[in-house]
């Protein structure tokens, strides 16, 4: 019957525009946004190029000296735990 068919394609209809809410919109924004920051982004010149180098330096090589330390301190008292 037109008039069940009617009815179950409204409900068809509904569900696949609550679909594109729910999973293509929320895609879209992303991707929108996403090519709005690459846009918007631009490539470091030299100096601050180095000025970060040298900050990741530095950190990794103070994080270094710590796991160094702890080793270090690490080492003794687990001879002392284990006794051998």
């Amino acid at each position: 019957p037109p008039s069940l068919w009617s009815k179950n394609n409204e409900y068809n209809m509904g569900e696949k525009e609550g679909f594109k809410e729910v999973a293509i919109e929320p895609l879209r924004q992303f991707a929108k946004d996403s090519m709005h920051l690459v846009k918007k982004c631009t490539k470091p010149d030299r100096k601050e190029f180095t000025t970060i180098a040298k900050a990741v330096g530095v950190g990794f090589s103070i994080m270094g000296f710590i796991g160094f330390f702890v080793k270090l301190v690490h080492i003794p008292i687990n001879n002392i735990l284990v006794g051998g």
